[in-house]
């Protein structure tokens, strides 16, 4: 039972708690979880749904820190309601393999739903978690059983207010009604470098008002039986998103820094950290908490667990209850995927003329939300461009939560983290589609996606300057770059309709974040012998051969056809060709050698990469000598014929490049060093 005295002194333990462990690591951020300790403590100890002993519950609320620099707050949290951090956890925090990093990370530690850190991106991935738990609950008629909401509860401060993310986000949640998304507002008025007047005088409940959210207030949440009235009322809900501002004091209980801006990202200091436990009556001793505090957090969790078997009995009952209810259940909550995908979609594909990948994309996800219940997703206010939208599959809306169209608006930020918040809810594989340049828009979130290794597909149209007349503010260049050099992401840029059918099933059986590149402009279709070479799975492969080649032409996407085209000019004349159509660079790069070298041998130093984008990185499988052909400058505005031409990006030009690269000798020594004969000028020589 909840006891606010009891609750109060479990506030103060978790103060001193995160002084000890910010004081013993020499960093972190203090400010934060003193100030915001009696409403962290009053939500887990009253409010908050979770099982301690099954950290993935599903009927738990999610907690999202999105001021994760305040993670000791957390961390204390769940050290004292029993879900996995020990003593020792705490004082090896922002150490070497501790589970208690400087920022929260999802998947390290038990109990954490959601890394956070990036400011705002905790608030807009958790208007991501609002939408999946509504969307979900709608699908399988959970919200119709009686059960109570899984309810999405985040602490965000100032910085996250100020972030542009949180306002796209939060307009967003306001449009949508998500009156399952609780977030409270740390109005301590303190920033990094002093008071938030100095950059930040706006009326931030004015704002969300107009949103469209319920906005109430907390004036003074360093006051347990304040917080607990506004909780109280918040939980009640009125049909929108609710703001609980409280005004806090950063560094509460810290007699001589409380309220400084030097408590947000500096530990008190020894003889601070005492006197903050004299004030507070704790125990001097570091990390240590009194028993009846223990006790207190002993018999919310033996709660809560009883609470979480009670849930399951009845979960269980409303499951049973509908076999076809059952089944759709069980392929949402494990995100089922089912075999033969590859094989599914070039069934619908389109292949006998030429079609923008976008639109052979687009025929392969009307195919794909048909097989998998789990894929969820929309655009950009983009959809007709980029094809994504599932035909009859409704809009979700405030009115409509089954829809399985999401109009995200033109907020390419918060699609990007409220894809993260999809996906890390559990039940739906997001999917989140704009023009590849606004990408550029996406990349925090991309990043985060990664870090998390959530199960996500960002499809990307536009993928070129062959955008044409709208011009360079559209054509992406340097975008792709940017995308390989990130950790975990899978790029693909397939060629052609039949590459497009097996990237995307590459990205619905991959774990981690896929991106698909699609043209806008009609690519020729494979032949049905080229067809049967095709292996996106592996990265790349030999597409057309000769017999002893003396050049390898490396191509992606749109400018496969212009290797082959290419090719077929070498052949005539007399230089041998292997043509490599390379989707993906990090799924080639998870191949063994032997399946490597037996694609790009490494005889063979003459290399041609063909990619209408930066050469940047091209180097690692062409070589220092080999010859990247890409576009290291901005585009144009003009037809794309006429780009293609004036960019090079010709049979012609290409042949002409690669004469006038591998060409080395002076004429007098060309025949002498010219051993096989090609007019290549390679250092490839044939044997007899």
């Amino acid at each position: 039972m909840y006891d606010q005295k009891r609750a109060a002194r479990t506030a103060d333990a978790v103060r001193g708690l995160a002084a000890d462990a910010i004081q013993k690591a020499r960093s972190g951020h203090p400010g934060m979880p003193l100030g915001c300790a009696d409403f962290a403590v009053t939500l887990w100890a009253k409010y908050l749904r979770f099982n301690p002993r099954n950290p993935g519950w599903i009927g738990r609320d999610r907690f999202v820190l999105s001021a994760g620099h305040g993670s000791m707050l957390q961390y204390a949290l769940l050290h004292l309601f029993e879900c996995g951090l020990t003593m020792e956890d705490l004082k090896n925090f922002r150490q070497w393999g501790s589970l208690t990093p400087g920022h929260p990370e999802y998947g390290h530690t038990a109990g954490v739903d959601i890394t956070t850190g990036p400011l705002g991106s905790g608030f807009a991935s958790a208007v991501g978690m609002a939408m999946a738990e509504k969307y979900f609950t709608a699908r399988t008629g959970l919200a119709e059983s009686g059960l109570p909401e899984n309810r999405i509860f985040v602490i965000s401060g100032d910085g996250c207010m100020m972030e542009g993310c949180t306002a796209e986000a939060a307009s967003l949640a306001g449009n949508l009604r998500l009156d399952n998304l609780i977030v409270f507002y740390d109005d301590n008025a303190i920033t990094i470098e002093g008071d938030t007047a100095l950059a930040f005088s706006e009326d931030v409940g004015k704002r969300f008002e107009a949103y469209g959210w319920r906005v109430l207030r907390i004036a003074d949440a360093n006051d347990l039986a304040q917080c607990d009235a506004g909780l109280a009322e918040a939980v009640a809900g009125d049909g929108r998103p609710t703001l609980l501002i409280g005004k806090t004091r950063i560094g509460f209980g810290a007699p001589n820094k409380a309220g400084k801006a030097c408590t947000h990202g500096e530990p008190l200091g020894e003889e601070e950290v005492a006197a903050l436990k004299r004030h507070l009556g704790l125990p001097a001793e570091p990390f240590t908490v009194e028993s009846d505090v223990y006790a207190f957090c002993h018999e919310r969790a033996a709660e809560l667990e009883a609470d979480a078997a009670a849930w399951d009995k009845r979960f269980q009952t409303f499951v049973e209850a509908d076999p076809e209810r059952a089944r759709l259940m069980e392929a949402l909550l494990n995100r089922r995927v089912p075999t033969g995908l590859k094989e599914e979609f070039l069934k619908v594909i389109p292949v006998d003329k030429p079609a923008a990948s976008r639109v052979a994309g687009g025929a392969v996800l009307q195919k794909a939300a048909e097989l998998v219940p789990a894929l969820w997703g929309g655009a950009a206010d983009l959809a007709p461009s980029t094809k994504t939208a599932v035909k009859d599959g409704g809009s979700f809306s405030a009115e409509n939560r089954t829809g399985r169209n999401v109009h995200f608006g033109i907020r390419e930020m918060a699609m990007g983290l409220a894809g993260n918040g999809m996906a890390l809810q559990g039940t739906v594989i997001p999917y989140t589609s704009t023009f590849f340049v606004f990408s550029d828009y996406m990349k925090p979130a991309i990043r985060l996606a990664a870090l998390q290794k959530l199960h996500e597909i960002y499809v990307f149209t536009h993928d070129s300057f062959y955008v044409g007349e709208d011009g360079p503010t559209h054509e992406p260049i340097e975008q792709i770059a940017m995308l390989r050099s990130i950790p975990g992401l899978t790029v693909i840029r397939p060629a052609e309709a039949h590459e497009v059918a097996q990237a995307w099933a590459v990205a619905l059986e991959t774990d981690g974040p896929v991106v698909l590149l699609l043209t806008r402009q009609d690519l020729a279709p494979f032949s049905p012998e080229q067809a049967r070479t095709v292996a996106v799975a592996r990265g790349a492969y030999v597409l057309s051969d000769d017999e002893d080649f003396d050049l390898i032409l490396i191509a992606t996407g749109s400018e496969v056809n212009l290797a082959l085209q290419t090719a077929d000019m070498l052949r005539k004349l007399e230089v041998r060709v292997r043509v490599v159509s390379m989707p993906s660079q990090e799924l080639f790069l998870k191949q063994d050698e032997e399946y490597r070298e037996s694609v790009l041998p490494s005889w063979c130093g003459c290399r041609v990469s063909l990619e209408a984008a930066s050469t940047f990185g091209w180097q690692r499988f062409i070589g220092i000598d080999g010859l990247a052909i890409g576009l290291d400058h901005f585009g144009a505005s003009a037809p794309y014929r006429v780009l293609a031409e004036k960019f090079g990006f010709t049979p012609e030009a290409v042949v002409q490049r690669i004469s006038e690269h591998f060409v080395r000798y002076d004429e007098d020594e060309e025949e002498e060093d010219d051993e096989c004969g090609c007019g290549c000028g390679c250092r490839h020589h044939h044997e007899d």
